[in-house]
């Protein structure tokens, strides 16, 4: 598996992984969403236009996942990490994510931000693998109109809507 990095001239190429992405954070609301392929394409090209580090996991030409940095000085932020199911497992998000440590070092900092969904399993386990333990804050927002929370998620002594 190669690390390639993505520029815009790339961007019908990964649209498809964007996509998937957003169609995957959606089912860990509940919400079911077509991949939305054009949209897909303006926010990686977005990404790039301000300057993002995005990089792509490729194996035998074939996109296996992506990640797309933002640096905020002095910190590195994951805006998104996606491997596509069948390429999970295999060492696709151990090297997208070195990516981003490496840049984090580059920069003089020992660690990478993450925003994660509540939700995703799956990727809190990764970054639990890579050493990610501290919980470095909570996002609250008061509820869309029409939005129905389906859970409650307890952090200490406070339950909030989820």
């Amino acid at each position: 598996m190669n690390l390639v990095s993505i520029g815009v001239n790339d961007a019908d190429r990964i649209a498809p992984l964007v996509a998937g992405f957003r169609t995957t954070l959606n089912s860990y609301k509940g919400i079911v969403s077509e991949p939305d392929l054009g949209a897909a394409k303006e926010e990686i090209i977005e990404y790039l236009d301000k300057g993002y580090p995005v990089y792509a996991a490729e194996e035998d030409g074939a996109l296996a996942g992506y990640i797309v940095c933002r640096i905020e000085e002095p910190c590195l932020w994951v805006e998104h990490i996606f491997v596509r199911e069948e390429y999970r497992r295999k060492g696709a998000a151990t090297l997208l994510f070195g990516k981003a440590e490496e840049i984090a070092e580059s920069m003089g900092e020992d660690t990478v931000y993450n925003f994660v969904h509540p939700n995703n399993e799956g990727m809190i386990r990764f970054l639990r693998s890579k050493g990610y333990t501290v919980l470095n804050m909570i996002e609250i927002r008061k509820p869309y109109g029409g939005e129905k929370p389906a859970t409650t998620i307890h952090v200490e002594k406070e339950a909030f809507d989820y």
